[in-house]
């Protein structure tokens, strides 16, 4: 779809580049969360395995899930964030190919 002004699509790509951003940072966020809850399923895990906590049925339960769930949320934003991150790249080389096309005049003599 090329059209005769690259302005516009520059101006396309910058707002998918921000978005790819926002969501790189949404997955950071999320992983952090993930590694949380890892730690914590295997630490309450642990304690109980070690008899520090009575071993309740309960217990064991939300430990394994935290565990588990922990480990899958980070996997799967991990793969998130590395798909945006490409998209990202792609998209920034798009963007930067068309600025270089631009014929940019430079101005001279203008005081600041």
């Amino acid at each position: 779809m090329p059209d005769d002004d690259p302005r516009d699509e520059i101006a396309r790509l910058e707002e998918q580049i921000e978005a790819l951003a926002d969501t790189i940072e949404g997955c950071r966020k999320l992983m952090l969360i993930a590694k949380v809850a890892t730690a914590a399923g295997a630490i309450a895990l642990l304690a109980t395995l070690l008899g520090a906590i009575r071993a309740d049925p309960m217990v064991l339960t939300a430990s394994v899930a935290a565990l588990l769930g922990g480990i899958v949320l980070f996997g799967s934003n991990m793969a998130t964030s590395k798909q945006a991150a490409a998209r990202m790249k792609e998209a920034d080389a798009r963007r930067t190919e068309l600025i270089d096309r631009l014929e940019l005049q430079v101005v001279d003599g203008v005081e600041r």
